[in-house]
């Protein structure tokens, strides 16, 4: 029997959790069970009430708000105990269509993706700033180079896992799980595909984007991290590149005047110039050390694996 399980991490979502349940299905083609989860981020308002009142099947309770990426794993960790074999992700908000559902889990039944995320028509949507706009096509190169993927919609936060991939989910930002968990799909060789999708009404501002200039910055930094954690030697090597470049031109213009005129040491050039490739190549070094030790980090994953396979069977058998 193949159950699929929609999770919805939620905080105070009383208002469009409603909504957003009314258009979930409860029967889908090549699934024989379909339930429905959400995780209350420590809300304050009305959300578990609604949710129970339309029929949710499973509640995972968060004793205060602990964000979207910690709240999605909690609801990750619940789907797989309730024995979920595929796990649809989706907003309390109800921006993605939930007719496109069959869509999402198409390519896992025929066996043909483990992750598959719903591409959003990101120029059609007209509450999307500009700059919004900017940073999700943004975010979403980035993705791809450090992902080795080709998925032009990396910030969406409609998708499928299949019980494989959502058995090696890993997320250790504390601001979104979106970008990370296709990397980590992408660095554990997992197919991963996009389908296009169709996005529902604005119904209110995004939790995430509180202002462009703090997106903005978040945005920043979550892209860096991603590069320092999953291509560490291809980050730092170009980051090692620029002082050593401007370090080589300096020298190259200090021996060019040297010959010109022995007489000048010019000894500032020279201290400059040595202490920018030096710089350079101490960052060369960041990067063999970090390469280093995402092997180590890849030898925990897969003993993080074992032992949640060895969890989830003795609470089945249990």
């Amino acid at each position: 029997m193949t159950k699929l399980i929609i999770q919805i991490p939620c905080f105070n979502e009383e208002e469009t959790l409603g909504i957003t349940l009314n258009e979930l299905p409860k029967e889908l083609p090549g699934v024989d069970c379909v339930e429905w989860l959400i995780i209350n981020d420590g809300s304050i308002d009305n959300t578990v009430e609604v949710a129970r009142a339309h029929g949710v099947h499973h509640v995972v309770d968060l004793e205060h708000n602990q964000g979207l990426a910690k709240a999605f794993m909690a609801g990750i960790e619940a789907c797989l105990k309730a024995g979920a074999d595929i796990i649809v992700n989706t907003d309390a908000d109800n921006q993605y269509c939930a007719d496109d559902i069959p869509k999402l889990i198409t390519p896992i039944l025929a066996g043909q993706a483990e992750v598959v995320i719903g591409a959003r028509p990101i120029q059609k949507i007209k509450h999307f700033s500009p700059a919004k706009k900017f940073l999700q096509k943004l975010g979403s190169w980035v993705v791809r180079i450090a992902s080795g993927t080709n998925i032009s919609d990396a910030p969406s936060g409609f998708r499928a896992f299949s019980r494989n991939a959502a058995l090696r989910m890993n997320v250790f930002n504390e601001y979104t799980y979106t970008l990370e968990t296709i990397i980590q799909a992408g660095q554990h060789g997992m197919v991963i595909t996009s389908v296009p999708i169709r996005t529902n009404g604005y119904l209110r501002p995004s939790r995430l984007v509180k202002s462009i200039a703090s997106y903005i910055q978040r945005s920043i930094l979550t892209i860096l991290r991603i590069f320092m954690a999953y291509r560490p030697l291809k980050f730092f090597t170009f980051l090692g590149s620029i002082p050593s470049f401007f370090g080589l031109l300096l020298w190259l213009r200090w021996l060019v005047l040297y010959f010109q005129d022995p007489t000048r040491a010019r000894a500032p050039s020279l201290i400059i110039s040595a202490v920018l490739i030096l710089i350079g190549f101490q960052l060369y070094m960041f990067g063999l050390l970090a390469d280093l030790l995402t092997v180590n980090r890849k030898l925990l994953e897969d003993i993080q694996l074992r032992q949640r396979r060895a969890d989830l069977e003795s609470h089945n058998k249990g």
